[in-house]
C-alpha cells in the first residue's frame, strides 16, 4: 500500500542527492533509515569493553588473530 507524504523542497533535494539510479524515493528512505540504524547499533558498543584488563585484551586479540588465520586458510 502506498502513502503520500509531503516534504519540504530542502528535504526533497537532499533525498534526490542520495537517490541512486533506478532507486525509488521509498527505497532511498528505507536505505538511509537502515544505514542510520546500523550506525546507531555500532555506536552503542563504544566503550563496552572499557573495564577489560590488559591481559584480557591481549588474550582477546590473540584469539581474534587465530580465528582470522584459520578463516583465511
Amino acid at each position: 500500500m502506498a502513502r503520500t507524504i509531503t516534504v519540504s523542497e530542502e528535504a526533497y533535494e537532499a533525498l534526490k542527492r542520495y537517490k541512486r539510479s533506478g532507486e525509488s524515493f521509498s527505497q532511498v528512505i528505507l536505505r538511509l533509515v537502515e544505514e542510520a540504524s546500523r550506525k546507531e547499533s555500532l555506536l552503542s558498543l563504544a566503550g563496552a569493553w572499557s573495564d577489560m584488563s590488559d591481559s584480557e585484551e591481549e588474550e582477546l586479540v590473540k584469539e581474534i588473530r587465530r580465528a582470522w588465520r584459520e578463516w583465511r586458510a
